[in-house]
């Protein structure tokens, strides 16, 4: 648990690292600059996932992934290559509530920590996180056609020395079936006419702000009087989206109905292709009989997979209702490592108790499981393979082979990809102005640490 709240920790401190020092610029890439705080938080988080020391030239590799990323960022850009603001507050949601629960909930302590409150955090955040999602985005888009062939992988761990395969703890790789509860219409009747309520009291003078304020159930919006800030197209779902662009300014909208509930919006003002608005949302509450109603469902699928009716790869995509997981055909995968498995000691207890006696090939009865934003679903899991602590080998650990081989081949990709685009951007170092620390990039020969590093500084 301490492992998975540093880890956290690290992941959004890296953001705030520049903000709390007097910061340095070691690396230009067009008007992009790379910082010593960059490359610091990234080589703490390096050490919080490992217990050895890190390679001499760690640092010198950090920044060749820093220059990397730069120019992918840059390549985004010029394609108009984004990622929406919807998105990017999920991302920013899920990190700071993921922390406060370590923190049992307290916001006073996470200010102890942090020196801001969650919302200022958030507000610091923003920026470096869609950058980091636009290039997590564009490099999925730029490598989505690799793949690996047996032979690929065979070659792949052949090529690892016996005495440096890796020795893998008892693992379970893990699949799931999602089935959420669906509001019954009762309660979504009592939702609309309370949105519509606040929708009149709107129309007849009431002030937007402070209403959001009172009633908003959107947590990243409400507190600042429902302004969602200057946004593009694609920044939210399709019927918020349709409806706001259709607004004059400081027209108020009927009432949107979308999958998180009823919105009213209004458009504050228009920016070209962009808009600056606010809303109020009002949700719909789960009744126990929503809930047991999904339990039943979730029960009723398991029958059928038991009974031959569907396998559960064939149930995943027809029940399924985890978008992320069901394109990855029921993977459930580990945040910490971004792989479909886990160690025994990193699944949460409902899901720890849900498989410890579960066999290969076998399915868990419905978990009641919440998400990070207190939304119960029910989860079926198949426990895709299980294994005792044990020596790499291709018979039990052939997925996770291939996984890594196809990593290699990724990595390769964008590095070729990188390097056909390197002198189409300004690139410049600051070595002399920060001292001491360029021993870490530079040898005294003048050549880089990291071969990978010493591409960047060629002339064109």
């Amino acid at each position: 648990m301490m492992y998975r709240l540093l880890f956290a920790c690290l992941l959004l401190s890296s953001g705030l690292f520049a903000q709390q020092q007097i910061d340095r610029v070691v690396a230009l890439v067009g008007n992009e600059p790379i910082l010593v705080s960059d490359i610091e938080a990234q080589y703490r988080l390096l050490l919080s996932r490992t217990k050895e020391a890190p390679p001499e030239n760690a640092r010198a590799v950090i920044l060749d992934q820093l220059l990397t990323n730069a120019v992918v960022l840059a390549e985004a850009e010029r394609d108009s290559f984004t990622v929406s603001a919807v998105e990017i507050e999920g991302q920013l949601d899920s990190r700071i509530s993921e922390i406060l629960r370590y923190m049992n909930n307290d916001p006073e302590q996470f200010k102890a920590y942090y020196g801001k409150t969650p919302e200022e955090v958030k507000n610091d955040m923003r920026e470096s996180m869609r950058k980091q999602m636009v290039v997590q985005r564009m490099s999925a888009n730029i490598m989505q056609s690799v793949t690996v062939t047996p032979k690929e992988v065979q070659t792949f761990f052949n090529k690892i020395p016996e005495d440096s395969l890796p020795y893998f703890n008892s693992t379970v790789e893990l699949a799931q079936i999602v089935v959420k509860p669906k509001v019954n219409n009762k309660e979504d009747e009592r939702a609309r006419q309370e949105a519509e309520r606040i929708r009149q009291e709107i129309l007849n003078g009431a002030d937007f702000a402070e209403l959001a304020k009172q009633y908003s159930q959107d947590p990243g919006s409400g507190a600042r009087g429902g302004d969602l800030g200057i946004t593009n197209r694609g920044s939210f779902v399709p019927e918020f989206e349709a409806t706001a662009y259709q607004l004059d300014e400081n027209e108020v909208s009927e009432l949107v109905k979308s999958q998180y509930g009823y919105h009213i919006i209004q458009l504050l003002e228009r920016l070209g292709n962009n808009i600056h608005t606010r809303h109020i949302l009002i949700k719909a509450e789960l009744t126990p009989a929503d809930e047991e109603r999904a339990k039943n469902e979730a029960d009723s699928i398991r029958s059928l997979i038991l009974l031959d009716s569907f396998t559960f790869d064939q149930a995943v995509q027809r029940f399924s209702e985890d978008e992320f997981s069901k394109t990855r055909n029921g993977a459930m995968m580990n945040p910490q490592t971004g792989e479909p498995y886990w160690e025994l000691g990193d699944l949460s207890p409902e899901v720890y108790f849900a498989i410890e006696k579960l066999k290969k090939g076998e399915i868990s009865e419905a978990i009641e499981y919440s998400t990070p934003f207190g939304e119960k679903e029910y989860t079926l899991i198949k426990i895709r393979n299980r294994t005792i602590p044990h020596v790499a080998n291709l018979q039990d650990d052939y997925s996770r082979i291939q996984m890594a081989a196809k990593e290699e081949k990724k990595s390769r990709y964008i590095q070729e990809w990188v390097a056909k685009k390197i002198d189409d951007h300004y690139v410049e170092f600051k070595f002399q102005a920060i001292g001491s620390y360029a021993d870490f990039f530079i040898q005294k020969n003048g050549q880089a640490k990291n071969p990978q590093l010493q591409r960047w500084m060629m002339e064109p």
